[in-house]
């Protein structure tokens, strides 16, 4: 008896650990997977996509297309982050920012982190053609296109890639609103140009603040050719005044009120104000403040835009 109960205990000892193992491994392949498709990116897709969705939307709230339109912009999405980091696999070992993603570390190969990538971006075309409509698909190609093949080749070849990034980055409530509709009005532009203009400021801030990491990549972000930071200054205020006014076209537009106006003006007056105070002097810690004003003014002009009062 006391045998069998010492060989029951051997063989748990010998193979619990074994198990647990496994279970890590599977859990740290699962989060590799997950952390290959951008997260935070992907939340704020779906919330830009989600905006233009629902202020294109007439009569009843179409639930069920809603829901597709989401599952579809999420595989896209992800799809297209997973490749980028495929694509930027050699660049990312050089950056501290970048180092700890999964095929840097190793914790996927690069032949899975493609396959991976291929899979969702196939898969969420076809999800948005067929079950939402041809041209919300078409939308997602040109993200597919204007990301993949064109903004992320040229990062190393121009500082001017910045502007060719912001156009499939505006493209999310364009496809919101394509989801809904079916049409590509000009309130739907609009929300393409409000998002548009928002990158750039936000962009420049990022690029700021990892400078070195992206010099050290051979990346041609603005402060990398220009170090002293003069143009990258004028640009984040240039930008920002820009979208202040084009904040407003909603409300010309019909599709927001006046409540909307008065939240873009204040929303507007406080981001431009943080870019004012970087220009000034932007350190690192000024960069993130523009940083960190960008990521707040997005969902809150948004949010307000959605209420339609």
């Amino acid at each position: 008896m006391d045998s069998i109960t010492l060989e029951q205990i051997e063989g748990q000892s010998a193979t619990g650990p074994v198990e647990l193992r496994a279970a890590a491994t599977t859990r740290e392949r699962a989060s590799a997977y997950l952390e290959l498709t951008k997260p935070r990116i992907t939340t704020l897709v779906l919330l830009t996509t989600a905006a233009g969705f629902s202020l294109g939307s007439q009569g009843a709230f179409q639930l069920a297309l809603f829901a597709n339109t989401v599952v579809g912009v999420a595989l896209l999405c992800s799809g297209v982050s997973a490749l980028n980091e495929w694509m930027e696999r050699d660049l990312d070992v050089l950056m501290r920012r970048t180092a700890s993603r999964p095929l840097p570390t190793g914790r996927l190969t690069s032949r899975e982190a493609f396959l991976f990538g291929v899979a969702l971006t196939c898969g969420g075309e076809i999800y948005l053609a067929a079950l939402v409509n041809p041209l919300s698909a078409l939308c997602g190609l040109g993200v597919v296109v204007g990301y993949l093949f064109l903004y992320t080749p040229l990062k190393t070849r121009t500082s001017l890639s910045t502007a060719v990034g912001a156009f499939p980055g505006a493209v999310p409530p364009l496809l919101g609103w394509a989801a809904a509709t079916n049409t590509l009005g000009l309130e739907a532009w609009a929300l393409f140009a409000i998002l548009f203009l928002w990158q750039f400021p936000h962009f420049f801030a990022i690029a700021w603040m990892y400078r070195e990491d992206y010099a050290r990549a051979g990346i041609l972000m603005l402060p990398v050719v220009e170090p002293d930071g003069k143009l990258t200054k004028q640009q984040m205020v240039v930008w920002t005044l820009m979208l202040v006014p084009v904040s407003l076209a909603p409300v010309a537009l019909g599709i927001s009120g006046y409540v909307y106006f008065a939240g873009a003006l204040v929303l507007g007056a406080l981001f431009l104000a943080t870019c004012v105070a970087a220009a000034a002097t932007l350190s690192r810690r000024n960069a993130r403040r523009v940083l960190l004003a960008s990521v707040l003014y997005l969902p809150l002009l948004f949010g307000l835009m959605v209420l339609k009062i």
